[in-house]
């Protein structure tokens, strides 16, 4: 008897990092900013009416989308949003990556790149990092259906220049390059710019971490209005209504206060080079970070024993088992400069 089963669409999911239930714990597995957003995105949720909650929201998200505009010294016609950078980023899969040739992403990267592939039956090819966990540039000469890459890149935080990907653009107008920059406000520079000079390249930005919004869900796009034309047809054929309005009023009331957004980041960059310094004294190396975690290898004690000695100790950080070559690694957000004090004398104990 034929089964229904056969026509189910199967995957492996993505496996986001642990939420943990429990309280009074020290959270550095998920990259989340240790900080607040900005007061006035309190008020801006707070002033948001009851009556307006019966209503659908702006599909065309057009306050948010002219506030990150003007943010960047963009038109309007050049952004996108969505819910949460994952969300753009699907959606940009699905949209531009439409050809039989492979898209090219790096082999240790953010992992669901791989996901999203394999749900849109995406070919791919994954190029390996070299010794250093830096992109090789050589590798994505070859024809392909797209590229896709972020910016520092995660989870290892490594950084590459803007002269950089603009090679890798330049040298593919066959296909849409996305250059994931998740993390780019904790020290590395943006390649927004090279949407002013390429038509096919779309640059992926996000509130979760330097916003400190990751509960709210903001994810945005600039490229080219044709690039964001296609992107929100797309969009506009899976689900109008992608954003509510309370997001969508937290949103234009972060990107209003820079002030308070820069004062945060400069405190997560203070913190996260005062931590390397104390993991190089513990005998940890890592490549140099430009995001707002460290990805850390102890030059003698096992990655899995110190991931479960933390847990038990009430500090949570990330272990990826796979694949093999950064089994001996920890990725560790950075925290308060109280949390990652108290991260450091743990690990004295530890060690």
């Amino acid at each position: 008897m034929t089964s229904w089963r056969g026509s189910v669409r199967k995957v492996v999911p993505y496996t986001p990092g642990e939420q943990p239930k429990i309280k009074d714990i020290i959270k550095l597995n998920t990259n989340e900013n240790p900080y607040p957003p900005s007061p006035l995105v309190g008020k801006a949720i707070s002033d948001v009416s009851m009556d307006s909650l019966r209503k659908y929201p702006d599909p065309a998200c057009v306050n948010l989308v002219q506030a990150i505009a003007d943010y960047h010294g963009k038109d309007a016609s050049r952004v996108f949003v969505g819910v949460g950078s994952d969300d753009v980023l699907a959606m940009s899969f699905l949209t531009f990556f439409n050809s039989d040739k492979p898209v090219l992403f790096p082999d240790i990267t953010y992992s669901f790149y791989d996901v999203w592939a394999d749900l849109f039956r995406i070919p791919y090819v994954q190029k390996p990092l070299d010794e250093q966990f830096k992109l090789v540039a050589s590798d994505y000469d070859e024809p392909c259906g797209g590229i896709v890459i972020p910016n520092p890149n995660a989870p290892t935080g490594v950084a590459e220049s803007v002269e950089f990907f603009e090679k890798i653009v330049a040298a593919h107008p066959e296909c849409v390059v996305i250059i994931d920059e998740a993390y780019v406000d904790f020290g590395s520079k943006s390649c927004i710019d090279l949407t002013d000079k390429y038509d096919n390249v779309l640059v992926v930005r996000t509130f979760s971490k330097s916003r400190a919004m990751a509960g709210n869900r903001i994810g945005y796009a600039i490229g080219s209005p044709e690039l964001i034309k296609y992107l929100s047809d797309c969009k506009f054929s899976f689900n109008s209504y992608t954003m509510d309005t309370i997001t969508l009023a937290a949103g234009v009331a972060s990107i209003s206060d820079d002030k308070y957004f820069r004062e945060k980041v400069d405190a997560v960059i203070a913190t996260r080079e005062w931590t390397k310094e104390k993991l190089k004294e513990l005998g940890f190396t890592f490549p140099d970070s430009k995001s707002n975690f460290i990805f850390a290898k102890h030059e003698s004690v096992n990655a899995v024993h110190i991931f479960e000695e933390l847990k038990k100790r009430g500090i949570f950080v990330r272990h990826f088992s796979k694949p093999e070559r950064i089994a001996d690694y920890l990725r560790i957000s950075i925290g308060t400069d109280e949390e990652m004090q108290t991260l450091i004398n743990t690990l004295k104990e530890i060690i």
